[in-house]
């Protein structure tokens, strides 16, 4: 796995929780393929210097999710398919975007403006 994974300690977003969200943002990017293999929770936890249990937690609710599987002895890997949204499931997950990214450019002292002209610049 080639993505740089971190967590914020000045958000107030649990730990696994901000995990969770990176990972599922990855994987429903494209960034990670399906079947592509993520480190065992012990190597990622020693990464990010959290607990197991913060990984193992994130890994955990991936998999209800239906984005990761976990084989024994097969480690954990992004799953063939992930599940397709429903219209209230993606309106909530870009809510919840949308509040991640005006949080991170608050935190850059950003203004309205600058948040806006940089989300349109993406756009295209």
């Amino acid at each position: 796995m080639t993505v740089e994974l971190r967590l914020d300690p000045v958000d107030p977003t649990p730990p696994y929780e901000q995990l969770r969200r990176q990972l599922r943002a990855v994987i429903e990017s494209g960034t990670l393929a399906p079947q592509t293999r993520l480190p065992t929770v012990r190597q990622l936890a020693a990464d990010l210097g959290v607990a197991a249990g913060t990984v193992m937690r994130a890994y955990a609710a991936l998999e209800v999710e239906g984005f990761l599987v976990t084989r024994r002895g097969g480690g954990t890997a992004v799953s063939d398919a992930p599940p397709a949204l429903s219209d209230p499931e993606r309106t909530r997950r870009l809510a919840e975007l949308a509040i991640s990214l005006v949080a991170q450019a608050r935190r850059l002292a950003a203004t309205d403006e600058e948040i806006r002209r940089a989300v349109d610049r993406e756009l295209g």
